[in-house]
């Protein structure tokens, strides 16, 4: 089957053993009752805890929403693949590059992305006392994580040490950036279209879990524009390197791309989300509905276009 149809038996995946299970389970739920709905009868909902998933029997399409470690590295995609079930967004390849900042990075660099400069260092780099030879201000953290888990942004040279002893903690690899001061906007990319621009503005310090959450877990909030009020250059100069980037990384179906814009109108690319959040407060939705598409078509979108793809069957 490579047609969605009303019958079409979806199950859609959530949860997950990473740290935004919460917010993958909230996506997950949303899309349920949306696909519902939107009229299709054989919607069902797994919530996933370990790395072998009881698919139900005849599903004929896997509805992937599970954020970071395991949904969005490429290890779900191999499982759906080697056992036969279509699934939506991004193939194993792509969601291999694009969750590990490293990868991307190097790809995005290859390919003349505008990002920040960066330098890789290891957790035997860091207990040796090391330093980074990229100084303050700059941006600590995991190349392998995501929703700013682990993320520290340092003004100066002696909050370091500790940054980096606790990124060492999440893994291997340490991943320091400059820091760019500007506008944090993030574009959405559906099918190779570049949607309306999201101005993110935290209400307290930064874009962390808990201003992108604040009903889970309990921060400030954020405020949200959309479109981002910039100049019609501006705007089209952010899409452009959201494209170069989604397009370096050959994404799939959709995503989401994370862009710094600075005063004098220079754009950096940050990062891809290959499977962004889908609540009710997710920047995706936002963007959609700018563009004239509600949550319901948005959900059935990415399904339709996932299912012509047909991966794994």
């Amino acid at each position: 089957m490579t047609q969605l149809q009303s019958d079409t038996k979806i199950c859609v995946l959530m949860g997950g053993p990473g740290s935004e299970r919460d917010v993958s389970i909230a996506s997950g739920k949303g899309i349920c009752e949306s696909l519902k709905e939107a009229g299709f009868s054989q919607v069902s909902e797994l919530i996933i805890n370990d790395d072998s998933p009881k698919i139900p029997q005849g599903t004929q399409l896997c509805y992937n929403i599970i954020h970071g470690t395991f949904g969005e590295d490429g290890q779900l995609q191999r499982y759906l693949e080697d056992h036969g079930y279509a699934y939506t967004g991004a193939g194993i390849s792509c969601s291999e590059n694009c969750f590990d900042k490293v990868l991307s990075k190097r790809i995005m660099h290859a390919a003349a992305v505008p990002a920040p400069r960066d330098q890789i260092m290891t957790r035997a780099q860091v207990a040796s006392g090391e330093l980074p030879h990229i100084t303050a201000p700059c941006v600590v953290k995991p190349p392998r994580e995501g929703s700013s888990v682990g993320v520290h942004i340092i003004y100066k040279d002696e909050q370091l040490p500790a940054a980096l002893a606790d990124v060492a903690s999440y893994g291997e690899e340490i991943l320091i950036e400059e820091y760019i001061k500007g506008k944090e906007l993030t574009v959405a990319i559906l099918d190779g279209v570049a949607m309306p621009v999201v101005h993110i503005i935290p209400r307290d310090g930064y874009y962390d879990m808990r201003n992108k959450y604040p009903a889970l877990y309990g921060g400030s909030g954020s405020d949200y524009v959309c479109p981002a009020e910039l100049s019609d250059e501006q705007t089209a100069t952010v899409q452009a390197a959201a494209i170069k980037a989604y397009k370096a990384l050959k994404v799939e179906v959709y995503g989401r791309v994370d862009v710094l814009l600075t005063d004098d109108g220079r754009p950096y690319v940050l990062e891809i989300n290959t499977i962004p959040g889908m609540t009710a407060s997710s920047l995706l939705p936002k963007s959609a509905a700018a563009a004239g598409i509600s949550y319901a078509q948005l959900c059935c979108r990415i399904a339709k276009i996932s299912l012509k793809q047909a991966r794994g069957i």
